[in-house]
């Protein structure tokens, strides 16, 4: 079962080695991102960031899908990681049993669309519209998803923020 999926551009850090996976309390965290899971360097760097508590698995989109729809992954708690809206609405699409979607830390250090900036949702989130626009999606496929950088901090209704702008 997938306890969280998480929305967060740097992937595996201080906040989901610590925070984050002890407050879930997860066994496994899965990063599905086709940068990291072609890239022997990247996947390296993000495992040694890894809580030593949680296996670790650092996949392709498309091959962490696969890995979830093996019958074992409904035995484990999982904590699933993105690094952009694209990839948070492809899982969203073909994943099953999300208990709960969490927008963390985004668009500040995400590619920039031919320089321009994006607008500032919250301290830690940085969209353009047609990211906006996607994260607006995640309402329509079901899921109340919530902004929260850290467990300590109150939940924002991502519906809510995105609808201020």
């Amino acid at each position: 079962m997938i306890t969280l999926v998480r929305l967060d551009e740097r992937l595996i850090h201080g906040q989901i080695a610590i925070k984050w996976s002890r407050n879930t309390g997860v066994d496994r965290i899965m990063v599905a991102n086709d940068a990291a899971g072609t890239n022997e360097t990247i996947k390296k760097s993000l495992l040694m960031a890894a809580p030593s508590t949680c296996k670790t698995a650092i996949k392709t989109v498309d091959e962490t899908l696969r890995m979830l729809q093996n019958p074992k992954a409904a035995n484990h708690k999982i904590l699933l990681l993105v690094s952009n809206p694209e990839d948070l609405i492809k899982v969203l699409e073909n994943a099953k049993d999300i208990e709960a979607v969490n927008i963390g830390n985004y668009g500040r250090i995400a590619p920039k669309h031919d320089g321009k900036e994006r607008q500032t949702y919250r301290e830690n989130l940085y969209l353009y519209p047609e990211e906006a626009d996607l994260l607006k999606k995640v309402k329509e496929l079901g899921y109340d998803a919530f902004y929260q950088t850290t467990p300590e901090e109150a939940k924002e209704s991502l519906e809510k923020i995105l609808e201020k702008k």
